[in-house]
């Protein structure tokens, strides 16, 4: 009973301390929220309510999460990318090739957890992800993609493309080719904020029609 009740002082006690750390680079993180000791994070990051974190997750600079987001498995997620509410990750999966896909400990008192399949998503930078949008198994999302509220993404997403649907499909590509090939080069999200205040300029153009992004 002491040894419970210690262990659990012992976790609030760390928790508070990680989200005041936190809190010195920048990153707002709900106490509402559950598993953010087992993610890390690059700073300027917000984490509201009754988000949860399971396995290895990596939340990059300046990105910010929605409420009720999960991330369950191996999810890298780039810089200054914006999620909305009810977003969820997924990279593991129930066993599909054996007798049963149950895994809890009623059977077999869990061992069957071992069975479980993992793979990796990676979110690239700049990213937008709709409200509700599900991203499942071995996935990777393009620098400037676009998820569509609600969609599923089952496959991966090229750099500046818009997909939406169940399962997610392309809708189109955001700029034309010569353009995505620029924004790449430049890698804005890199930079720091003395030289993102040299081409803030280019944030305030609209490139639908544009040669270049620099004309």
């Amino acid at each position: 009973m002491i040894k419970q009740f210690l262990y659990k002082y012992y976790i609030r006690f760390k928790r508070k301390q990680y989200i005041s750390d936190q809190k010195k680079k920048g990153t707002i993180i709900s106490n509402k929220s559950k598993g953010y000791l087992h993610a890390s994070f690059e700073g300027k990051n917000l984490v509201p309510d009754l988000c949860n974190f399971v396995g290895n997750i990596k939340i990059g600079y300046a990105t910010t999460l929605g409420h009720e987001n999960l991330f369950a498995g191996d999810v890298t997620i780039g810089k200054y990318c914006q999620l909305g509410i009810g977003v969820a990750v997924h990279t593991t999966n129930h066993p599909m090739n054996y007798m049963s896909t149950y895994i809890n400990n009623n059977l077999f008192k869990g061992e069957l957890k071992t069975l479980k399949e993992t793979s990796k998503v990676s979110i690239g930078n700049d990213v937008w992800i709709g409200h509700n949008v599900i991203i499942v198994g071995n996935v990777t999302i393009g620098n400037g993609a676009i998820l569509a509220a609600g969609c599923v993404v089952t496959k991966d997403v090229p750099p500046y493309t818009i997909v939406g649907g169940v399962p997610a499909k392309i809708i189109r590509k955001r700029f034309p080719d010569h353009i995505i090939q620029e924004i790449e080069a430049l890698q804005w999200w890199n930079l720091s904020d003395a030289e993102l205040e040299k081409i803030k300029p280019l944030f305030f153009k609209n490139f639908e029609t544009a040669n270049s992004i620099y004309e």
